[in-house]
């Protein structure tokens, strides 16, 4: 049985699949390093390697972390899902400013073009397309809840003035942002 489970697991490793990441480690023997299954680096052969179920584990009988995949970092999450929860967290926090590939890529110490690759192939939309996103939801909280200005609306949802923040409103979702407001707050529009 343990050996069945052994080949099965190998076999996720030379497939680099993510679906063992954080559930097993794999120790490999002649370098003394331990990864996650879903690694890029070389491909270990299976008498090389012993699994351990838990980082801790690993490092305890004498491995140390790859630099490639680092298993210490982010979890469970496999080193793409991390980046990506890192761009979330910067687009959710810095949806008043002017966010582009290049800054967030600047901030998370990656190039853009890995960053655009990376976060579409997690998520299946691009980081700009997210922040999109994020900023009609934040747009529409606020017309719904509050009664600030549209012109502050605009501000804190990084969308540059309130003219261009009410054509881009109307183009998102049917209406400006008045109409939406007054149909989510039911009052008739004068």
């Amino acid at each position: 049985m343990e050996q069945m489970l052994f080949e099965h697991v190998y076999n996720s490793v030379v497939r680099r699949e993510p679906t063992y990441d954080g559930i097993y480690y794999t120790g490999v023997l002649t370098t003394r390093i331990v990864c996650r299954p879903s690694c890029r680096a070389r491909t270990p052969k299976a008498s090389n390697v012993i699994f351990y179920t838990s980082l801790e584990e690993a490092l305890q009988a004498g491995f140390r972390p790859c630099k490639r995949c680092r298993p210490e970092e982010g979890g469970a999450l496999r080193p793409d899902a991390l980046l990506a929860a890192q761009t979330d967290e910067l687009l959710e926090t810095g949806l008043g400013e002017k966010l582009t590939l290049r800054t967030l890529a600047e901030q998370l110490k990656v190039s853009p073009f890995h960053l655009q690759r990376t976060y579409k192939q997690v998520r299946g939309l691009s980081p700009a397309a997210r922040l999109e996103e994020l900023r009609l939801e934040r747009a529409r909280q606020m017309l719904e809840g509050t009664r600030v200005p549209v012109a502050e609306i605009a501000r804190q949802t990084g969308v540059s003035g309130p003219s261009h923040f009410t054509s881009w409103f109307a183009r998102k979702t049917g209406m400006t942002p008045t109409e939406y407001r007054d149909e989510q707050q039911g009052r008739d529009p004068l």
